[in-house]
């Protein structure tokens, strides 16, 4: 039951702006970025910030066209699973909050009639929760190195082929309560700047750039946040392996 507390997690004004649907040509104005500036100092001095990463992981017995059997008897469907795991030796369930408080502070700003302030704390938490999803991916790739593997790409409940009903399932792989994160009814974490994911550990594992991603999901043609080929990773996509 690894359980991971301090973690630095880095805000890069990039990651910020992207979250607030800012796209990389764009400039906002200046008294947005002037204010965006002040909310990240006052991320720092309130201490709006509890990252908490922890992890479990399982061996796997069977890789389907759609599914995942683990070791212990609990099945993870979806069809896009199998194109990072079907190589994989085992399954690292992963869960990771920034805590409540900076959820709080947008909740405070909102009811006292500052929605500006709420809206851009709100997407500086989203880039947080960011940071902090690849800081636990590099948790889990020393991980698989110190085992002799290598770990694939993070897939999330909620992405096309892998369905967020299957947080239910991914919930019960992992101590997710132990850093205070638990599902509403309708499987959705909380505290929302929260976040959930798989990885394989295995030899060869393939991998997928964030760009990659984004082109998978069903929402690229629209999203404001997604990550476009040749930014926001600084490296070419790869080219995916199944």
């Amino acid at each position: 039951m690894p359980i991971v507390r301090d973690v630095s997690v880095t805000l890069e004004m990039e990651q910020v702006l992207r979250r607030q649907g800012i796209r990389e040509h764009s400039m906002p104005r200046l008294e947005i970025t002037a204010l965006l500036y002040e909310l990240l100092a006052s991320v720092n001095d309130l201490h709006l910030l509890e990252p908490a990463i922890t992890y479990e992981l399982h061996l796997i017995t069977d890789v389907r066209h759609d599914q995942v059997c683990l070791e212990n008897g609990t099945v993870l469907y979806g069809w896009l699973l199998p194109s990072l795991l079907l190589s994989a030796r085992e399954l690292a369930a992963v869960v990771c909050t920034i805590g409540p408080r900076l959820e709080k502070k947008v909740a405070y700003y909102f009811g006292n009639k500052e929605p500006l302030r709420g809206l851009l704390l709100d997407g500086i938490g989203s880039a947080a929760v960011d940071s902090l999803a690849q800081k636990a991916c590099q948790f889990m790739r020393h991980e698989a190195l110190s085992r002799g593997y290598q770990a694939s790409s993070p897939l999330n409940p909620g992405m096309p082929g892998f369905s967020i009903s299957e947080q239910w399932q991914l919930f019960k792989l992992v101590p997710a309560e132990e850093i205070g994160i638990c599902l509403t009814p309708l499987a959705i974490i909380s505290p929302r700047k929260s976040t959930s994911m798989v990885i394989g550990i295995g030899t060869e594992m393939p991998t997928w750039t964030q760009a990659e991603v984004c082109d998978c999901c069903g929402l690229k043609q629209t999203c404001p946040y997604k990550v476009t080929p040749w930014r926001g990773d600084g490296v070419e996509p790869k080219s995916r392996r199944t």
